[in-house]
């Protein structure tokens, strides 16, 4: 496979707040994967690729610059494979996440969609919405202010009113639900997933082999917890996942999050290899579509 050539493209650190080591961290893995089966990687910043230094015909990418999108959707069209695709990780922006995932049927919080400069306490009144989420819906989030959970319409307004002056322009609102948090990370096509209860822990009282029993969590359906995600990633165009879903008391799960390429922090070495072999198995698909 030594002539097989690939540009992996690293996120750019304002699209990783909070985790641009792990970022790093999952490419270069998925990268050095790569290399030990005989590719050759090499790896580009978002603003080499912007810039138009990437050259090579197959890309891994974790690209989320809204720059970086038309030009890795143009070098799809022209024939070059791109993973993720730069269309997918345009959808998993905000407010087209939301209508594709609520198009499509598949469990989403009850949500708005509105102009930051709109009122909108009458209509979130209207629709029975005390508690929400309210997300910037026209870029991927890149400050923590960019997601923000409200308790009363009147706070929601004002947060709204702030994200206009921000110059934010669309924003989508979610409703809040109760349940626990769950986050979870797939490679498409693959039988990959690995979850977690986002707030357990487990630990010792006094430092000895002892620990703690881990919270009661309602039973649920792991096999559809797993087809709702892998649904959800066939909807969006995207082949490497993960994101946070809520588990309701009755054991219904809904996804609130999804994300392109996540950093795979728990699971990294494991998802890497993962990943990999995926990424090998897009390229035979591609280069025999090609022939």
């Amino acid at each position: 496979m030594a002539d097989i050539k690939i540009a992996g493209i690293m996120r750019a650190g304002v699209y990783s707040p909070n985790h641009i080591g792990n970022d790093a961290a999952i490419l270069n893995l998925t990268a050095e994967q790569l290399r030990k089966r005989g590719c050759e990687v090499k790896i580009y910043s978002e603003e080499q690729l912007i810039a138009g230094q990437v050259k090579e015909d197959i890309i891994i990418s974790m690209c989320r610059d809204h720059r970086s999108f038309p030009i890795l959707q143009k070098k799809e069209d022209e024939g070059a494979l791109v993973i993720n695709s730069g269309y997918g990780v345009e959808n998993c922006i905000r407010e087209r996440l939301t209508r594709i995932l609520i198009g499509n049927n598949i469990p989403y919080p009850e949500s708005l969609m509105v102009n930051t400069n709109e009122v909108i306490i009458p209509m979130m009144k209207q629709a029975k919405m005390e508690r929400v989420w309210i997300k910037r819906g026209d870029l991927y989030a890149m400050h923590k202010e960019d997601v923000t959970y409200v308790r009363h319409p009147e706070e929601a307004q004002e947060v709204l009113q702030e994200y206009f002056l921000r110059g934010i322009k669309r924003a989508v609102i979610n409703r809040h639900l109760e349940g626990d948090l769950i986050k979870f990370y797939g490679v498409y096509g693959t039988p990959y997933f690995y979850w977690f209860f986002h707030f357990d822990k487990t630990y010792s009282k006094d430092g000895s082999d002892s620990v703690e029993e881990l919270p009661q969590h309602p039973s649920f359906d792991l096999d559809h917890f797993k087809a709702i995600c892998n649904k959800a990633a066939e909807a969006l165009d995207i082949k490497i996942y993960g994101g946070d879903c809520i588990l309701s008391p009755e054991g219904e799960i809904t996804i609130i999050d999804f994300n392109d390429w996540p950093s795979f922090a728990p699971c990294r070495v494991e998802a890497s290899a993962v990943i990999a072999r995926a990424i090998l198995s897009e390229i035979k698909k591609h280069k025999r579509g090609n022939n």
